[in-house]
């Protein structure tokens, strides 16, 4: 079955949302399991696999150069200087309960926005994809600028709630209720799988 949409899960990934040895993000991962981000994202996944709509994965990944790196703010010094989220270091991987079959591409990106520096936009096109659904870690930042890209690009734009987290309840609140409604449909994870099904 083919369906002419994509479901785009943004940086499930250890160092994000994992609490123990890899956690990068201690207040994002504890939002994450909090509100029980990967169990929903995951019963989302397996009915969108079987719907036929189009799986992208998204992860923050960078070579042993940091020079693929494009966000230069003085925020992302970090990295580098720890040597953190190398593409085969364990805190870059996706989560197992998330982890991508062998037919779903995953773009590496090296900034917030998974478009830019990336063939995402390409791959989307070249599918004949105008629907994307997005959801993933963190609401405020890659969710956002990955709604905002979309939305700028010509693609219809659906953002699922409860597969998302941020740092605080907060954050996430204001993301959903105030900024993510002006680029894209706000829906839940039952909507959406209604919609797909």
């Amino acid at each position: 079955m083919v369906n002419p949409s994509a479901l785009l899960l943004v940086d499930y990934q250890v160092a994000l949302c994992e609490e123990g040895e890899y956690t990068r993000l201690p207040a994002l991962a504890a939002q994450v399991r909090e509100r029980e981000v990967i169990a929903t994202a995951s019963t989302v996944l397996d009915a969108a696999r079987s719907a036929g709509v189009f799986i992208v994965h998204v992860r923050l990944a960078f070579d042993p150069t940091y020079e693929l790196r494009t966000n230069r703010t003085p925020r992302w010094d970090a990295y580098p200087a720890d040597r953190a989220m190398l593409a085969d270091s364990p805190g870059a991987q996706i989560v197992e309960q998330l982890a991508p079959l062998a037919t779903e591409p995953v773009v590496i990106k090296g900034c917030v926005d998974p478009f830019i520096g990336t063939s995402l936009t390409e791959m989307l096109i070249g599918n004949g994809i105008r629907n994307i659904a997005i959801a993933g870690v963190a609401t405020n930042l890659a969710v956002e600028s990955a709604v905002r890209h979309a939305g700028d690009s010509g693609f219809v734009v659906t953002v699922i709630e409860d597969m998302c987290a941020s740092f605080s309840p907060d954050a996430h609140t204001f993301s959903v209720g105030t900024i993510l409604p002006m680029f894209a449909n706000v829906t839940s994870s039952a909507d959406y799988l209604a919609s797909i099904r």
